[in-house]
């Protein structure tokens, strides 16, 4: 029994210590739908030109997801007008 203890307890321990990584890690990635360029963003990207945007525009921070649909048309062109961030 000591035997299979000592050999199944690495295993054990190394999946208590992976297993928030994997869960974390899948639970992270989020795309976001571009309507109005019929493309998608990666979020957890996107959320550094996000952020630019709203300081570049003077505005104050806000879930994108509860913006107006006008503030987000305005953010998707202004995302566009930046080739270089793309």
């Amino acid at each position: 029994m000591r035997s299979l203890i000592r050999n199944i307890a690495p295993f054990l321990l190394a999946t208590v210590l992976i297993s928030p990584l994997a869960v974390t890690g899948c639970a992270a990635h989020v795309r976001v739908y571009d309507p109005y360029y019929h493309d998608y963003h990666d979020w957890n990207h996107e959320t550094v030109y996000y952020n630019q945007w709203e300081v570049e525009t003077h505005r104050s921070h806000e879930d994108f997801n509860k913006r107006n649909s006008a503030d987000q048309k305005e953010y998707w062109d202004w995302r566009h007008s930046h080739p270089d961030q793309h």
